[in-house]
């Protein structure tokens, strides 16, 4: 029972802390999901791939496959309810005052404020994992083509997604028979 406790508040701390949505959330995930000894770096990054390629909510799948791995069931249920709930509570309260707020100068501060702040949180986990899977310098230009594929040309994501992994498999294949 002490483990199902010590998972769940790990996920509320991860779920109350971490603005910016799911990949701002990776370095706090792999900071107490690596240091704590729960996974090994390399079985975090191949979590990570995974959760990013599953729909749904990306930290959500994260917490679902950390619960799992240590308790099975259980501890799925556990890890995602502990990262879905301090979200849920934030923004039903945000729902409820938000009409008398949203005008409030220091709000608008403090969201003009945060903006960097979130940008930096997801550019972190970008540059951690090309870094710990020791992309090359060459294979920097797919992320960076795909980027503005998307962010300039209107490119769905989906085919993206698509056509990185249809290369890849080309690459692998024409690898293997080399």
């Amino acid at each position: 029972m002490n483990t199902y406790f010590t998972l769940f508040f790990t996920f509320v701390k991860i779920g109350t802390f971490t603005i910016g949505g799911g990949y701002a959330m990776i370095p706090l995930i792999q900071q107490e999901v690596v240091d704590r000894g729960w996974l090994s770096k390399e079985d975090f990054l191949d979590l990570f791939a995974v959760a990013q390629s599953l729909p749904g909510i990306f930290a959500v799948n994260i917490a679902i496959f950390v619960g799992y791995k240590l308790s099975k069931i259980k501890g799925s249920v556990v890890c995602a309810l502990g990262t879905i709930l301090p979200s849920f509570f934030i923004i039903l309260a945000i729902a409820l005052f938000f009409a008398q707020i949203q005008h409030n100068v220091w709000v608008e501060r403090v969201f003009k404020g945060l903006r960097p702040a979130v940008v930096a949180l997801i550019a972190v986990p970008v540059f951690t994992t090309a870094r710990s899977i020791r992309l090359s310098r060459a294979a920097w230009i797919i992320p960076v083509v795909s980027a503005l594929l998307i962010w300039k040309a209107g490119v769905s994501p989906i085919y993206i997604i698509v056509f990185a992994a249809l290369g890849g498999l080309l690459y692998r294949r024409f690898k293997n028979r080399g």
